[in-house]
């Protein structure tokens, strides 16, 4: 999340489908709110009101957000939004075994992705000293709404605080009355109903996993009255003195930046909060792990994108994912 706050707000209206569009910046991405309104009812204000509210619970970009003041050691009652957020994130880091977890922040910053890196050599008795840190198991909400954790520990809801913005959007547009809208954040959608303005489902696209700036569609996939986010290596990485890039998606058990073969994973759920703990979760395991944990849970769709043995990059999807279009 992004400590300055920037509002470019674009509204957009059709008046022969009712569409609006509202775009701007928001958590250091880009945002898209896209809903259709008899009355064509512009809900930018509404919107920025729950941006703010997840700032002031959950940047780390803010010094006195709740989890900036929980990371500083102080003692705070927490909001309903982090107690959310840190429910469903105790529940995906046991269903995944550790590989989805928040406490993973002092390392994000050891390893110069997070809010509070320094640049220096790479200490590996310091990463040792580190890693004793790390382990949601660890961290604890007690009856009086305040946390439990290791003192000097780092919280940090980055991979699942935008999917949940998603989620408490799209929840404030159904009760208005809004049946076909789409939610975007930084890539991590929701949808209900249907495009009005095209009178067909929504489509959204999931990006070639390239490594320049540019950017083309590599899928394209159907969205009906769910939620999809895609984690990749391909936007944010580390390239060190030999040139090897190191990913932003930290394994919390070895407490290194995977080294791994898979570019993108998508998962679509009902949610946009899980959808996206388990797209980062996913994309810490190897395929093997992949194949093993989406057999198990069938309720998780997903799509991922790799280079295999003969380095080319080649897809596969799980469970109900279905694809609708890859270029030539």
């Amino acid at each position: 999340m992004n400590r300055t706050f920037i509002f470019l707000l674009c509204i957009f209206s059709c008046n022969q489908n009712n569409k609006i569009t509202l775009q701007g910046l928001e958590f250091g991405t880009s945002y898209s709110v896209q809903y259709f309104s008899e009355n064509q009812t512009n809900f930018s204000n509404e919107i920025d009101s729950i941006f703010g509210l997840i700032n002031n619970s959950m940047s780390t970009y803010i010094d006195n957000s709740t989890i900036s003041r929980i990371n500083s050691n102080e003692s705070i009652e927490l909001d309903n939004h982090f107690i959310n957020v840190f429910n469903t994130s105790k529940k995906i880091f046991n269903k995944t075994n550790g590989k989805f977890d928040p406490s993973v922040g002092v390392l994000v910053n050891f390893w110069g992705f997070g809010p509070n890196y320094i640049k220096k050599p790479i200490d590996s008795l310091e990463l040792i000293s580190l890693k004793k840190l790390v382990g949601f198991d660890m961290f604890e909400i007690d009856n009086s709404n305040h946390i439990i954790r290791p003192k000097n520990s780092f919280l940090d809801f980055n991979a699942i605080a935008k999917g949940y913005s998603v989620d408490l959007i799209s929840v404030f547009l159904e009760n208005n009355n809004i049946n076909n809208y789409l939610v975007e954040i930084g890539g991590e959608i929701r949808v209900k109903g249907i495009n009005l303005s095209k009178n067909d489902p929504w489509i959204v696209g999931i990006d070639a996993p390239k490594y320049d700036i540019t950017r083309e569609i590599f899928n394209t996939t159907e969205l009906k009255n769910s939620a999809m986010a895609t984690s990749g290596v391909y936007r944010k990485y580390k390239v060190d003195s030999k040139g090897n890039r190191y990913a932003h998606i930290l394994d919390p058990i070895s407490g290194y930046p995977t080294k791994t073969n898979i570019l993108s994973v998508s998962v679509i759920s009902d949610n946009c909060i899980e959808s996206d703990a388990y797209a980062t979760a996913l994309h810490a395991m190897s395929l093997t792990e992949i194949d093993i944990f989406l057999t198990i849970n069938t309720d998780l769709d997903a799509y991922i994108i790799y280079e295999n043995e003969k380095n080319e990059i080649v897809d596969k999807s799980y469970n109900n994912f279905t694809t609708s279009y890859k270029p030539e």
